[in-house]
């Protein structure tokens, strides 16, 4: 089709996790394509700003629930002033208020589901069947929304988020120069995590681990960091004086510089219990070719193959703690899993192959 494609994304988080990186994304990869993009969140949300710092057009409204009409109709106002063709929902507030938007205005409406606890199959929650196409961020979530929530198989399909490979490349960066600028000595081995601070992330299993580690290789200088801010910092902060290990762990809040943190880190740990579409945490550290420690959580497991890391139950504290013990006691083992990680995610993962299926679904749809 000749006409240039609009795409309205509405998102009524406040966060800046993986999801909002993924709209970002997502909205800048499609735009390259000549797709034009608008987002719709609330005034406050972190991703308005970092939506305006990329020259996406925003349009602040309240989304302040299900039955929210003030935005609803603002919605359907946005969809008709600008002639938007597609309607795409990110949330569960704002998919409602969107996607009926969508419907009244006559427009096409993509939900996409990213994170992986199960939506209740209640019929009353009916907004995801009036979807007219929706994208899951992992195979494990197309398959229960098939199963328990009367998604046809031919209008869902998981895209994961697509990394750029061209970022997350060890080979740009010097180890010593990252390790210097997070101030990791030479001696010390560094595990850590990258994620909000939120409670499905599990941080208290990875400060469980990181005594269990510290308590059986007394001989080793380990320490550990938790990358990222969120709710739970507070708690986590008293939890690592509770279980003293204030010499040990150190709290970065938000690292901006990721790949050069992944560069600096022996062995990276993402201990999610649920809430995981396919983690871009986990991708951009097999990426970077840093020993991986992950939890079986949502779809994280479509990142597994070849023995590319390890993947342990998500609610297994005593998994946790062997496979890093484990790494920590073999520098070998842990160069063996670097070794294996990086050329599935580069053929199965790019930014490249997320946008190409979803601009095939824009034109299916539209055509």
């Amino acid at each position: 089709m000749n006409k240039t494609i609009k795409v309205l994304h509405t998102e009524w988080s406040d966060g800046w996790g993986g999801q909002e990186i993924r709209i970002i994304n997502e909205m800048i990869a499609v735009r390259e394509q000549g797709v034009e993009v608008f987002l719709a969140c609330t005034e406050h949300a972190q991703i308005k700003q970092k939506a305006l710092d990329n020259d996406i057009k925003v349009f602040p409204l309240p989304f302040r629930g299900n039955a929210d009409f003030k935005t609803l109709f603002g919605i359907k106002k946005i969809i008709q002033e600008n002639q938007i063709d597609i309607v795409n929902t990110h949330s569960g507030k704002d998919t409602w208020v969107g996607g009926l938007a969508a419907k009244l205005a006559g427009v096409k409406f993509i939900r996409t589901r990213h994170l992986s606890n199960p939506i209740k199959s209640s019929r009353s929650n009916f907004i995801n069947e009036l979807a007219d196409y929706i994208f899951t961020t992992g195979e494990s979530v197309r398959l229960d929304m098939i199963n328990n929530n009367r998604i046809k198989p031919e209008k869902i399909q998981s895209i994961p988020t697509g990394i750029d490979a061209d970022i997350y490349d060890s080979n740009n960066f010097n180890r010593q120069t990252c390790r210097d600028l997070f101030k990791f000595k030479d001696d010390q081995i560094v595990i850590g995590i990258i994620a909000v601070l939120r409670k499905f992330k599990r941080h208290d299993h990875f400060l469980n681990m990181a005594r269990n580690v510290i308590d059986n290789n007394p001989e080793k200088k380990i320490h550990f960091v938790m990358a990222g801010d969120g709710p739970k910092r507070e708690n986590l902060s008293n939890m690592i004086n509770d279980l003293d290990l204030q010499s040990y762990v150190s709290m970065l809040g938000h690292v901006s510089n990721v790949p050069e943190l992944l560069q600096a880190l022996d062995i990276f740990v993402l201990t999610s219990d649920s809430g995981e579409g396919v983690p871009q945490s986990v991708m951009q550290a097999l990426l970077m070719q840093t020993a991986v420690v992950s939890t079986n959580a949502g779809s994280t497991k479509d990142l597994y193959h070849d023995n590319n890391f390890i993947l342990i139950d998500k609610d297994s504290q005593d998994e946790l703690n062997e496979a890093c013990n484990k790494l920590v006691n073999s520098q070998d083992l842990c160069n063996q899993y670097a070794s294996n990680s990086k050329n599935y995610i580069i053929g199965n993962f790019s930014k490249v192959q997320m946008t190409e299926k979803i601009m095939k679904v824009y034109l299916s749809l539209l055509n």
